[in-house]
């Protein structure tokens, strides 16, 4: 063979392994498991599929184009400009099939409701359009905006015309704006707003909620920027002079609080029901809603901590990305061992759910970034995959280079599981071994009870696809 033909199939060789390589990491803490199939050709291509063999979700080039499944329902979109929701081909109209969605943003938008033609709309924007149910809104019209929109919701309905100059509001609220001259709103048993030279001037009568004790008055807001801004209301005085630099708060019902600020956001003092000590950007200590804060010098030291659903969470900071750690306890069994993510940025990412299982990858350069989507991490993250290693359980474990194209492991018993070419294989009832295999697990070395020498494990393994538990896909 010639060293060209020789450099090509070693090339393609090594691709293989990278792009075929196992994408899916393990938070520390577990979820629910649940069998999910996934073959993976990172960044290409990337599909999870059911026990029963149905796909669930297809990737190519993420976040270029996905296709997901929900039961009886689909949607699929490209790079979010164009999205599809729809009905399988098969399954009958109900309730929650009976829509279908196109959009083309910002362009053109559609929905198909089975049975509901007043529901049906092809909008197409900017020249006219009608949408029902979307975009926060009961109903949104327009015919060549800006120069004429009309919008609904919970019986109001504001014309406009041309938009945002002038408007006028009926139903349920009524009102009226030259913007950014002058304008009113009034719904009333709820709020009457005014404005004067927006966003300068304001004056809002705000009525107490429903469930309100009886007798409880309104609360009065006035503003004239830069200059003051107040809100007074039942057990409730807010007030700021130069806004927003200076200025207090205090409220004592339903919670007493007292905040001081002294050129906002440097210097702010808060005590009652949550605490805040502020003297940016050298130090800040926060304490509300179960979350404390700390800031040491912003953007330099950050450190979290709260409590959620009985596991007790810390996450520490150094410059947002540059040093991002997270460590999670068990509160009801505060000696068990910790599970633990750490990320050095760009260089190295750790992982360890407390159980034996331990994992970590050179370089990382973008798991910090996208710790909750399992798509761009499945994606991407085997580009970068120079040097990584998986310990499933003490004794079993992995440790592959160049993107697989050499690995060494070790393990026992119905445990060992290798990457060939393409796919990962599983092998059980296997006695402890050694090995070391080259190219994705074409050929390699082994150490076994009955001897060790060189194989062809590319003949051994039959390919299937990976199987993944749902902690992986956290």
């Amino acid at each position: 063979m010639s060293l060209f033909r020789f450099i090509a199939v070693l090339g393609a060789a090594v691709w293989l392994c990278a792009f075929s390589a196992p994408a899916a990491k393990s938070d520390p803490v577990a979820t629910a498991p649940e069998a999910v199939h996934v073959t993976a050709y990172p960044p290409f291509y990337l599909r999870h599929s059911s026990a029963d063999g149905q796909t669930v979700e297809s990737t190519v080039l993420y976040p270029l184009f996905y296709y997901r499944s929900y039961g009886p329902n689909y949607e699929w979109s490209f790079f979010k400009l164009i999205n599809h929701f729809g009905r399988k081909d098969g399954e009958p109209v109900t309730a929650a099939t009976n829509e279908q969605d196109l959009d083309v943003w910002p362009f053109y938008f559609s929905g198909v409701v089975a049975g509901d033609p007043a529901s049906t709309y092809h909008a197409f924007f900017p020249v006219a359009g009608s949408i029902p149910h979307r975009f926060l809104r009961d109903r949104i019209t327009w015919v060549i905006w800006p120069l004429y929109l009309r919008t609904e919701k919970d019986g109001a309905i504001t014309t406009s015309t041309p938009w945002p100059i002038l408007h006028w509001t009926r139903g349920t609220t009524r009102g009226f704006a030259l913007w950014p001259v002058y304008g009113w709103e009034d719904r009333p048993g709820v709020i009457h707003r005014d404005f004067y030279l927006w966003p300068l001037g304001w004056k809002n009568l705000v009525q107490p909620a429903p469930d309100a004790p009886a007798g409880t008055g309104p609360t009065h807001q006035i503003g004239l920027l830069p200059f003051y801004t107040s809100e007074r209301g039942p057990g409730l005085v807010n007030q700021n002079y130069l806004w927003p630099f200076f200025g207090y708060t205090d409220r004592t019902t339903p919670r007493p609080y007292h905040e001081t600020r002294y050129f906002w956001p440097f210097s702010v003092q808060g005590r009652g029901d949550h605490y805040v000590d502020r003297w940016g950007p050298f130090y800040t200590h926060s304490i509300a809603k179960g979350f404390d804060k700390t800031w040491v010098v912003w953007p330099f030291w950050r450190k979290l901590r709260w409590t959620d659903d009985g596991v007790a969470q810390t996450k520490r900071q150094l410059f947002y990305f540059a040093y991002w750690s997270l460590e999670q306890r068990s509160v009801a069994n505060p000696n068990a061992a910790p599970a633990y993510k750490t990320h050095y940025w760009p260089l190295l990412s750790v992982w360890d759910n407390g159980a034996g299982h331990r994992q970590w990858q050179f370089p990382s350069p973008l798991e910090v970034f996208f710790p909750n989507n399992d798509d761009m991490r499945r994606s991407w993250n085997p580009l970068f995959a120079l040097v990584r290693h998986d310990q499933r359980a003490a004794g079993n474990a992995r440790t592959s280079v160049l993107w697989g194209a050499i690995a060494w492991e070790s393990g026992a018993s119905g445990h060992l599981a290798e990457d060939s070419v393409g796919s990962r294989a599983a092998v059980a009832g296997r006695a402890r071994e050694t090995r070391v295999t080259f190219f994705g697990g074409l050929i390699g070395w082994s150490r076994r009870p009955s001897g060790r020498g060189w194989r062809l494990f590319a003949l051994e393994f039959a390919p299937k696809s990976d199987t993944l538990s749902a902690r992986s896909r956290q």
